[in-house]
């Protein structure tokens, strides 16, 4: 995993933001949090990404060690994206996350 020493440097907040910013970090996380998921999948999932962002944003979080990229030997060839185990424990956040958008939703929908 390439660590940038500007990076670990910072302050854990400010690393945080970092790893995770951007608009489709976050969408794409929560989909693999679900399952190991296929590039197709993701683009599927995410309708309004661009295949261009959807690559540079999977390249930043597989650089950062929080997803891995398996690709098959197979003809034509199938690639799958997955949490490592620092992904992994991004699942309860993203969970939270998840439950208070639910909750914060309900305030402006009655």
């Amino acid at each position: 995993m390439a660590k940038s020493k500007n990076l670990t440097d910072s302050c854990p907040m400010d690393i945080t933001i970092n790893i995770l910013s951007g608009k489709w970090k976050l969408s794409i996380l929560w989909h693999l949090s679900q399952n190991v998921v296929r590039f197709n999948e993701l683009q599927r999932l995410l309708p309004n990404i661009t295949q261009k962002t959807l690559t540079m944003q999977l390249r930043e979080l597989e650089r950062y060690g929080i997803i891995y990229r398996k690709v098959y030997a197979e003809i034509p060839p199938r690639v799958e994206y997955g949490l490592t185990e620092v992904g992994e424990s991004l699942k309860p956040i993203l969970g939270y996350m998840c439950e208070w958008g639910k909750d914060y939703k309900k305030h402006f929908t009655k």
